[in-house]
């Protein structure tokens, strides 16, 4: 699950690049279009990042919960 939502985030990240860089080709660099997709860029890549974030610590958690049940139920094997 975390390895499938790195790569979604990784898609999630090269895809806004480049249609940044689409863009910033046809409005130029420093104009306001060209500022306001690089606004809009950081926007998507750092929600697509948290989303990633909070699926990664909801895995762990659900991990942990999942071998302290089964340890409690099958008992802790490393004893």
């Amino acid at each position: 699950m975390k390895n499938t939502a790195n790569q979604a985030n990784e898609f999630v990240h090269h895809t806004v690049d480049s249609a940044n860089k689409v863009v910033k080709t046809i409005s130029g660099e420093g104009g306001l279009i060209g500022k306001a997709a690089d606004v809009s860029s950081n926007v998507l890549k750092n929600t697509s990042s948290f989303g990633n974030n909070v699926i990664g610590k909801t895995v762990d958690t659900s991990s942990k919960m999942v071998k302290g049940a089964t340890n409690k139920v099958f008992g802790d094997k490393k004893k």
